[in-house]
């Protein structure tokens, strides 16, 4: 079989063909049939004769592995490397800025305009492959966010926040959530060609509101504390968690810690309310940092909901009760799981091992 680019068999398998021909020219200076070298080599008894006929026109050297098949790549290593970093620039730097996908159309086309060398789109699929990217869904960023903001809170306002929690306080991430009777889409396993049905709730009355808390420093059990509140969409039924639903839950945390509390959520109209400064300020063991605008990936309680809505997905809820059940069911088995925890910490990129000098 041949692979253009030269990309389709890899250094493995390479391996295990010529130490496959190299046994093959053993057997036969050792004067073995061709069934038998077959049988061994698990190869079919044509193979064999054709390796059997170079072997004796030529020699042991005439069964060497002379390289990958197929056309070499068009473009050298030092051009392999510039369309990498093309390709990571983005569409929308080269001109494709309608929608924000890297197809194989669009990248022959690149390789034509900045190498004007020709490529078919499943050869420039398999040099992408070849460069290591593959196909992804890729994460969502507000065009909102200000890097400078996120860099400046990073460098200035994480450190005071382990500073102010190097007395013996604990540092508390908490982020709110939300979760209706329809659930999210997972993947599951069906007949090629069939597209599986699953059968949900199409009510749209009811849902849930999560507040979740994570308390960690270094040494000690990480832990989560949780708040949820059922809305059934009744008439003047409030429709979010109010500030003292929010205090509550820092409260339980407190309680539970026993220790100073600094708290470090983001700007929601509720955490920054004058409810909420009245009821901060009243609470002398409590201090609030706030995050950057739309900065989700430096909250590790962003990963609860994101692996508690993985385990909901094509979830078959009848009632809002029953949705509120098992949502506490999977936020209480991540209360057992503070390894868990501790990776959702680990993929903000925050460091928590010591507070600065």
């Amino acid at each position: 079989m041949r692979y253009a680019d030269g990309g389709g068999m890899n250094a493995k398998e390479r391996a295990r063909r010529e130490a496959v021909r190299l046994r093959a020219s053993e057997l036969f200076a050792a004067g073995a049939g061709v069934p038998e070298v077959a049988r061994q080599l698990r190869v079919s008894p044509k193979s064999v004769y054709q390796w059997r006929r170079n072997w004796a026109a030529s020699g042991p050297a005439a069964l060497a592995s002379t390289g990958p098949g197929g056309q070499r790549c068009k473009l050298g290593p030092a051009l392999r490397g510039k369309l990498a970093a093309m390709l990571e620039q983005g569409p929308a730097a080269h001109g494709w800025d309608e929608d924000q996908v890297w197809t194989g159309a669009r990248v022959a086309t690149l390789i034509g305009r900045k190498f004007h060398v020709s490529y078919s789109v499943s050869g420039a699929t398999r040099l992408m492959r070849r460069l290591g990217f593959t196909p992804q869904k890729p994460a969502r960023r507000a065009a909102e966010r200000d890097e400078a903001a996120v860099t400046a809170w990073k460098e200035g306002a994480w450190p005071e926040v382990r500073t102010q929690a190097a007395t013996g306080g604990w540092i508390c991430f908490e982020d709110e959530a939300g979760q209706r009777q329809r659930p999210p889409t997972g993947r599951t396993w069906g007949r090629r060609g069939r597209t599986p049905v699953v059968t949900v709730s199409g009510r749209r009355s009811g849902r849930i509101s999560i507040a979740g808390l994570i308390a960690l420093w270094p040494g000690s059990r990480t832990r989560l504390c949780y708040r949820i509140r059922v809305h059934h969409g009744r008439r003047g039924e409030r429709r979010s968690l109010s500030e003292t639903d929010y205090m509550r839950l820092v409260d339980g945390a407190h309680q539970l810690l026993r220790a100073p509390i600094v708290l470090v959520w983001d700007r929601l109209s509720t955490h920054v309310s004058k409810a909420m400064q009245q009821l901060v300020a009243a609470r002398p063991w409590l201090t609030v940092f706030f995050l950057p605008t739309y900065a989700p990936e430096l909250n590790p309680v962003e990963g609860v909901w994101s692996q508690c809505k993985r385990s909901l997905a094509n979830l078959a809820a009848g009632t809002v009760d029953r949705l509120e059940s098992l949502v506490r069911n999977r936020l209480k088995s991540l209360q057992y799981r503070p390894a868990t925890l501790n990776g959702f910490m680990t993929e903000t990129g925050l460091q928590l091992d010591s507070p600065p000098p």
